[in-house]
């Protein structure tokens, strides 16, 4: 007879954050196994038929706002963040055909708009993804093609109440952080997402899904393409972009209430990351919490203004790719 694990879980179904690692042999703050061994779908799992049914109430108005940032437009002076591959378009015409055209799109997924999957970041020391996943289940000899692909997420999307944190906008009315700079590594702390949703007038409910709008895209728009360029050809090492602050509370916050996370930076958590124990490594390795990057938060910031809420009906359904690591979310935002 199996072992009573020694903690319990909430109303919610999830146990407490104090209670990570659920077993004390695995990495930093795993909940490998709350949804069984051979879970792919992580806090997915939080977005329940009940919740969905509940999220729908958010649409009122009926008006819908994409949040894909343009795949063509995922690239400064041709070079997208981090030395990605950037989207190639050829239109053909079509062979045969009197009148008609073909395409072919050639694109990294992650340098512009973008979910990430769990086989994106894992634990370096163990070499172990989500649920144990190991690199030669993705890689070697016993590869398994179909392991903890991003495409899982398709076959139900990514679907519930969204929450944005308009941070950007909450920042320059109240004046604060004058100097602040996007591509520097400012670390937005939890205390400032908190009082920016108090701002708002807006609740989370368990299973959201977080959008926070740093101001990324705000800011690139009013840099020139000499500033920009400058920007892209930094080393890696010396890039900077800004982003959440990884702090413990902040970690234990996103655990607490949220099925996924997405802003419209690089990273989402400020760059250079912390150390090992990143977000990245705590959502999607640890948990399987889908991070979203470089979605394009000004026309949802504008509409929220508008309907004066920040809560809506998120649809997005990653792409259908067996193997993918990441895909374009095809997001769209309903009030």
């Amino acid at each position: 007879m199996a072992a009573s694990p020694d903690y319990s879980l909430n109303e919610n179904g999830i146990p407490p954050y104090e209670a990570l690692p659920l077993r004390k042999s695995d990495p930093f703050v795993a909940a490998w196994g709350l949804y069984g061994d051979n879970d792919e779908l992580g806090t997915l799992n939080r977005l329940t038929p009940e919740r969905v049914v509940a999220a729908a109430k958010e649409i009122r108005s009926g008006s819908r706002v994409g949040l894909d940032w343009a795949l063509s437009d995922n690239a400064i002076s041709g070079k997208p963040f981090y030395s990605r591959q950037g989207f190639k378009l050829d239109v053909v015409r079509h062979p045969g055909a009197g009148c008609g055209n073909d395409d072919v799109w050639t694109f990294n997924p992650q340098a512009s708009s973008q979910w990430d999957g769990l086989r994106h970041v894992g634990f370096a020391k163990e070499q172990l993804f989500y649920n144990g996943v190991t690199m030669d289940q993705i890689h070697g000899v016993d590869r398994d093609g179909n392991k903890s692909t991003v495409n899982a997420w398709a076959k139900q999307g990514i679907v519930g109440r969204a929450v944005l944190v308009d941070f950007h906008s909450w920042r320059v009315t109240n004046n604060k952080w004058p100097n602040f700079d996007a591509f520097g590594a400012c670390r937005i702390p939890l205390s400032d997402l908190k009082e920016c949703l108090a701002a708002q007038g807006t609740e989370v409910h368990f299973g959201d899904i977080l959008f926070v709008r740093s101001g990324f895209m705000h800011s690139m728009a009013v840099k020139s393409s000499a500033e920009l360029c400058a920007i892209q050809d930094r080393a890696r090492a010396d890039m900077a972009f800004c982003g959440v602050d990884t702090t413990p509370e902040l970690l234990k916050w996103i655990w607490e209430n949220f099925s996924a996370v997405a802003g419209d930076q690089p990273a989402f958590e400020a760059w250079p990351f912390k150390g090992a124990d990143s977000l990245h490594t705590a959502c999607l390795a640890s948990w399987g919490c889908p991070i979203g990057e470089l979605f394009n938060l000004e026309a949802l910031a504008e509409q929220c203004k508008k309907e004066k809420r920040w809560s809506f009906f998120l649809t997005s359904e990653p792409c259908n790719v067996p193997g993918a690591v990441a895909s374009p979310p095809n997001a769209l935002a309903i009030f």
